[in-house]
């Protein structure tokens, strides 16, 4: 189901659509959708634009730079993760999804990318190797 502007969908159609169209919706999305559509819609409109409408660039790559980009710009884990995971079902591997984020640390440095790093580790199930010496725990680096 597509979004269409010029009917007049329900709250629930509306972010079922957007479930669709983007293969995932934020938490954001479902409370702006019971307590401001209005809004919803038109910030949902220029996310259709700029990242849903088949333009010069494919949904991979969209989805990749949208990877980058909540990652430098230090998002939430869930939302990186939704991102990640659309790309995976888009045929992305998890090697190039860390390749995208791994630009983030020259411009953006090692704090940013441990973010966008974590979100990855989880989302692919991703393990490290562990020192057989004894260490301090230094944990993931985020929050």
């Amino acid at each position: 189901m597509t979004i269409d502007a010029a009917s007049s969908p329900t709250a629930q159609e509306y972010i079922d659509a957007m479930a669709h169209d983007r293969g995932y919706v934020l938490d954001y999305h479902k409370v702006m959708a019971q307590h401001d559509f209005e809004v919803l819609q038109a910030t949902n409109g220029l996310v259709k634009a700029a990242y849903l409408a088949p333009r010069a660039l494919d949904r991979r790559t969209k989805e990749l730079l949208f990877i980058l980009s909540l990652t430098v710009m230090r998002a939430g884990k869930g939302h990186i993760q939704s991102h990640i995971r659309v790309a995976l079902d888009l045929g992305v591997t998890p090697q190039e999804i860390l390749e995208a984020i791994e630009i983030a640390l020259p411009e953006a440095g090692v704090v940013a990318f441990q973010v966008g790093l974590e979100a990855w580790r989880e989302a692919v199930g991703a393990i490290g190797v562990e020192p057989t010496v004894t260490v301090h725990e230094g944990g993931s680096g985020t929050h």
